[in-house]
């Protein structure tokens, strides 16, 4: 191979290298700010006689229609379209039933999970996909969304490396294996890989990934950051204790076939015993909507809001068992779907005269009715210390009566729209689900993850094809598409690009790599190795990935064959390490998670530097112990 002269391009692009981490490791302005200056920058200096190489003038916003770019806007669609059904709902609390709410059951949970599915939906796809469960998380248990999210971001990026088709390093490799044999001997050929022929490597790094959070994530992971922008609205006894001093807790009791209960009404139970059934569980199906006259069947299990000591010997009273914490009753009560509201009933309203028995309250409206404000009387099923409990389901309504009541946040919404009620509350997540859309959102989800698995499209329109499904069937409105979109990101992203292509178009990649190939000369294989890998990490800081691969496969290929070792296993080592990514948020995960997660670029050197030097360590070791 011939030496490549150091040239002044070189030295530009160098030195618009160095001013780039630069601005990414100092934050004198924003990173994104920061990248679209530099893709200005490039294509400013394109312009100076002698600088043609680095970049096309012509193509300098090539990168906003690249095939990663259109991928990241896509798949945000596609998850938003999953998160507007639910399903991403159901998701968290599953985790959350599983895993509890400690961060250190919650964090092995989610990050294992988007590491597993990585492996066969691009990595950022999962990330993406993950967001708004990590969000929901978040709320709910009340860990900062910072120490959720750079865990599982790092585990996607490692799950990728768990089959062939996880990264498209590894999806290249093979390619790059075959044109590389056309100039290898017989007996030096080498052999594709299969599927799951690096399954063992990608697991030994997502197992390693995990542990490295859950043993020094209290150290390396930023503390204090605040929930993500999920309004949680008011969290039940919390806030009746604190405005209208009604002691109250939500309890979930199980009711057995020969329990007293059984026939009874349940406007009669909760009048006779001061506490409120607010939902109920039977034959699978929760309903906290009902007619308080229906009768309890047996087995079934109640949420009941009321005082512990109430709702215990009522529990005793009844043959009924009281369960420590929430189970099928979590996801209806968790902050994100429902909780405390306060209406007022305004003058000239219908409901005036009315009591909530008459007008069916709950089962028209969706509010189960807690206490009524009226002046400086509060009336109650609770019982108080000041006040007596009243049978509010038989009081009739004046204006200007404050209701307070438990109420599902999309029921609230459509109840804003009723002139017989004025909702005073404001601070909850007002969008309305969609659940009856669950079918096509999952239906165009698994067409998408179809194609990307077993035809070769294009990653971009197997994703853009799921996101115009979800569209046309209304699943979301485009409106919304625009607005689940993180243009941060991709602004961030599709400017760095021109950036990546200038180190590969100019030969300062390829100079670099002869440097440090020069230097490693005549060293040990096992050193050789360690060499090679060091540096596809370098370079997928700087450049694609995809660039890195197609760079350093042959000249990785060319250094075993000169030293007697196993070119497959070196051409291995650099599809592999390319997906060490982790010290700036350049990787398309990373930068993808910086944002709602307040993360600083520091946070990522710090956590990050960690990572790339265990990823190094686990990645060589399996490498040779597998192959």
């Amino acid at each position: 191979m011939a030496e490549l002269v150091f040239t002044f391009e070189m030295g530009v692009v160098a030195a618009t290298l160095a001013f780039t981490i630069f601005l990414f490791v100092s934050e004198i302005i924003r990173i994104d700010l920061a990248a679209i200056l530099i893709l200005v920058l490039l294509g400013l200096l394109s312009y100076v006689p002698g600088l043609d190489n680095l970049a096309d003038p012509t193509r300098l916003f090539d990168g906003f229609a690249s095939n990663a770019v259109i991928s990241i806007i896509a798949v945000m669609i596609v998850g938003a379209g999953l998160d507007k059904t639910g399903i991403m709902n159901k998701v968290a609390a599953t985790i959350l039933k599983r895993g509890g709410t400690t961060e250190a059951r919650v964090l092995p949970i989610v990050s294992g999970t988007v590491g597993v599915i990585s492996s066969f939906l691009q990595n950022v796809g999962a990330a993406a996909l993950f967001l708004p469960v990590v969000s929901r998380i978040s709320a709910r248990t009340g860990i900062a969304p910072g120490r959720l999210l750079m865990p599982m971001g790092f585990c996607a990026i490692l799950g990728g490396t768990m089959t062939m088709v996880g990264s498209s390093p590894l999806i290249l490799l093979n390619d790059l294996i075959q044109t590389a044999n056309a100039n290898l001997p017989a007996t030096q050929k080498m052999q594709p890989f299969g599927l799951f022929s690096v399954t063992p490597i990608g697991l030994a790094l997502i197992v390693t990934g995990i542990a490295y959070f859950l043993l020094l994530g209290r150290w390396v992971l930023p503390g204090g950051q605040t929930k993500m922008n999920v309004s949680a609205g008011q969290g039940t006894s919390d806030y009746l204790e604190r405005v209208y001093g009604l002691q109250a807790d939500v309890f979930e009791v199980d009711v057995p076939a020969n329990s007293p209960l059984v026939g009874q009404q349940l406007a009669d139970i909760n009048l006779n015993n001061n506490l409120y059934i607010i939902s109920t569980y039977l034959k699978g199906k929760v309903s906290m909507v009902q007619v308080l006259t229906a009768e309890i069947e047996a087995p079934c299990r109640l949420a009941i809001i009321g005082k512990r000591s109430v709702v215990a010997r009522f529990a005793d009273k009844n043959n009924l068992r009281m369960r420590p914490e929430l189970d099928v009753f979590s996801e209806e009560f968790a902050l994100t779907n429902a909780g405390i509201a306060e209406v007022v009933v305004p003058p000239g309203s219908g409901v005036i005269g009315k009591c909530p028995r008459d007008l069916l309250l709950r089962k028209t409206t969706g509010l189960s009715l807690l206490a009524i404000y009226r002046g400086e009387e509060i009336l109650s099923h609770v019982e108080t210390e000041d006040h007596e409990p009243t049978a509010i389901g038989l009081v009739e309504f004046q204006a200007g009566d404050m209701l307070v009541a438990h109420v599902k946040w999309d029921m609230l919404t459509r109840l804003k729209q009723d002139r017989s009620w004025v909702v005073v509350t404001s601070d909850y997540p007002q969008e309305e689900l969609r659940p009856q859309k669950v079918s096509w959102a999952l239906g165009f989800f698994l067409l998408s993850l179809s194609m990307i698995l077993f035809t070769d499209v294009r990653l971009s329109l197997c994703l853009l094809t799921g996101a115009v499904g979800m569209l046309l069937t209304r699943v979301l409105s485009i409106d919304e598409a625009y607005h689940s979109v993180g243009w941060n990101t991709v602004f961030l992203l599709a400017s760095l690009i021109p950036l990546g292509q200038a180190v590969q178009n100019t030969g300062t990649a390829a100079w670099l790599a002869q440097q440090i190939l020069i230097i490693l000369d005549g060293w040990p294989v096992w050193s050789l190795q360690v060499g090679i890998a060091v540096l596809a990490t370098v370079f997928s800081l700087v450049m694609s990935n995809v660039g890195a691969t197609v760079l350093l496969v042959p000249l990785a290929v060319s250094i075993a064959v000169a030293a007697g070792a196993d070119p497959a296993l070196f051409a291995l080592t650099v599809a592999i390490s390319t997906s060490n990514s982790f010290i700036i948020p350049t990787h398309q995960v990373n930068a993808l998670i910086m944002g709602p997660a307040g993360y600083k670029v520091i946070d990522f050197v710090k956590s990050g530097g960690i990572m790339t030097i265990l990823f190094l360590i686990v990645s060589l070791v399996m490498l040779n112990v597998v192959f």
